[in-house]
Formats: C-alpha cells, sequence, structure tokens
C-alpha cells in the first residue's frame, strides 16, 4: 500500500496492531502507507529518510517494537536498538520534515507493583530489559518532538491478527481438561481494534492541535488477572470456567519478571474529547468471533499443510 503526501505512514505494519491500524485508517478515510519490518527497518536514518521522503506523511504511528520480552533480559542491546534507537531515529526525521509521531510504548515502564492505577505522568522504574528499552524509546520521542510527539502507552494486547494469550486459551480450551492459569498478575485485556480507534483519533486531533503532544494510556477499562480472563474466554466458548484453575507467578518462572499490577488510568483522554477505551468485557465479548474463527482457521490450514506467508 503506498501513501499519498499528508496521510499517514505506519511502521510495523505486518503485526496485530498494525494490521488493524491499516484497517481503521482505511475506515476514517484516511490515506496510509504501511511498511512493515521487510520494508523498513527504523534504525537504519538512510532508509528512514527515504521512507518518509517517498511518503512524505503528516502522521506516523510506531508499531514497530521488540516484543519479545524473555528474549531482551539476555539480548537488551538488539533490543535497545529496535526500541530505543529506531524511535529516536524516527523522531529525528519527523522533526525534519514536521510530522507528528506517535509512538506505542507499553505498561513495562513501571514497577508493576503499585495499587492503584498508573497515571500518565507516574514516575516510571522498570525491572526488566524490554521495559527499559522501551522507556528509552518514549524519552527519546519526547526530547525530539516536544510539540509534536505522542507516547501511547498499552498491555495485554490481542487481535485476530496475531498470536496472543486470548488466542492461546481458545486452542488450550479444545484439547486439555484443566488449565491452571496465573491470578497474581493484574491488568486490562485490550483488544488492537479500539487501540487502533484511539491512535487514529488521537492522530487526528493533533493534526488540528486539539491534543497535546505527551504521554496517553491506551488500554482498556476494568482490571482482571489472567485467571479471571481466561474464565471469561471459556464462558464466551460455551465451556465450563471451573476447569481453569488458580496459580501463581512462581508456576511460571520466566528470565523477564512479570508486573503484578499493570494497571493504567487515561485521564488524558477527556481533555482531547476522546473517550477512554471501554470496558475489556465488552471489547472481548465484541471481538470473540474473529479470534475464534482467526484461530481455528489457523489450526486448520496448519492440519491441511497450509503455513502463513
Amino acid at each position: 500500500m503506498s501513501g499519498r503526501p499528508g496521510g499517514w505512514l505506519v511502521t510495523g505494519a505486518g503485526g496485530m496492531l498494525g494490521r488493524d491500524l491499516l484497517a481503521r485508517l482505511a475506515v476514517a478515510g484516511e490515506h496510509a502507507a504501511g511498511l512493515d519490518r521487510t520494508a523498513l527497518d527504523i534504525t537504519d536514518p538512510g532508509a528512514v529518510r527515504a521512507a518518509m521522503d517517498t511518503h512524505a506523511p503528516s502522521v506516523v504511528v510506531n508499531c514497530a517494537a521488540w516484543t519479545a520480552v524473555d528474549d531482551a533480559e539476555a539480548k537488551e542491546t538488539e533490543a535497545l536498538a529496535v526500541n530505543g534507537t529506531g524511535p529516536r531515529v524516527l523522531a529525528e526525521a519527523c522533526a525534519a520534515s514536521r510530522a507528528i509521531l506517535i509512538q506505542v510504548s507499553t505498561d513495562y515502564v513501571f514497577p508493576g507493583d503499585g495499587r492503584t492505577p498508573y497515571g500518565e505522568y507516574d514516575l516510571t522504574a522498570p525491572r526488566s530489559a524490554y521495559g527499559r528499552t522501551k522507556l528509552a524509546g518514549e524519552r527519546a520521542v519526547l526530547a525530539a518532538l516536544p510539540e509534536t510527539g505522542y507516547v501511547v502507552r498499552t498491555a495485554w494486547l490481542y487481535g485476530a491478527g496475531g498470536g496472543n494469550f486470548v488466542r492461546t486459551m481458545i486452542k488450550l480450551e479444545s484439547v486439555k481438561d484443566t488449565l491452571d492459569v496465573v491470578d497474581d498478575q493484574r491488568g486490562q485485556p485490550t483488544w488492537t481494534a479500539d487501540l487502533a480507534d484511539r491512535l487514529v483519533r488521537l492522530g487526528q486531533a493533533a493534526l488540528v492541535r486539539a491534543a497535546e503532544p505527551g504521554i496517553y494510556h491506551g488500554t482498556s477499562g476494568g482490571e482482571t488477572s489472567w485467571f479471571g480472563l481466561t474464565r471469561e474466554i471459556f464462558r464466551l466458548l460455551g465451556a465450563d470456567p471451573e476447569r481453569v484453575r488458580p496459580t501463581t507467578s512462581e508456576a511460571f518462572v520466566r528470565p523477564a519478571p512479570r508486573p503484578a499490577y499493570s494497571v493504567l488510568g487515561h485521564e488524558r483522554w477527556k481533555p482531547v474529547g476522546i473517550e477512554p477505551i471501554r470496558d475489556w468485557r465488552d471489547a472481548l465479548e465484541d471481538a470473540f468471533p474473529a479470534l475464534v474463527a482467526a484461530e481455528r482457521g489457523h489450526v486448520a490450514g496448519r492440519r491441511m499443510g497450509v503455513t502463513d506467508r
């Protein structure tokens, strides 16, 4: 897809969020170019300048990221190149072309030991390499673009366009009698389609200077645990939620520490005239038919020897 001058440029467009963002931009009638990681290396200044010259966007949304949280613990330098250097390169190019940049970030920039929702400007203190590299990207964007730089933090993303926790649980329900799921980590399951909608609205508001630059939180309302989310998935499948049993994080030790509390506040949306994302249960129910179709179609394709391309 190629964009017209003055439109939108989406980096990391081959990912789950990037796909939903391009679809939402199309519905909104916005001209957009989508570049996946094979089409644009955001750490390469020359390649980024060429992409900016070719597409001449007014708004750039960076969905490109190193998202392998555990791998980042052993490969922090490589993760920092994508999550820290890449956003800096994009921000410098946007500064030169006077484009708006929306950087997608994460709840992992917080320590995850809170008891009340983290506000947009609460102190950050990442406990993982992934969180440190994403925080570096945030700071680079806001430093280079004090008037046209936006950071949207999100968490617990799921969607039809890629692998994620919800699709995994849909798959496991059909093959497991019972599931033990962590109940001591709390967050906000967020549908990529809902986040994409807010990214589009934020960019549109930024273009007419109706949205102050800075940090926004793009997660669903409400909160739950992975255990609570899985029980809701089983309920929507028509399965018995009692088959899902609670356990603790100690049962699933990972290289990167997971935040125990990943609930984010959403105070900055209303002054822009944009409602925060709806409750996670409502979103999951709306998303569910597409998620089931995507997961079961994927499984059927694998059984028939069909591979993704």
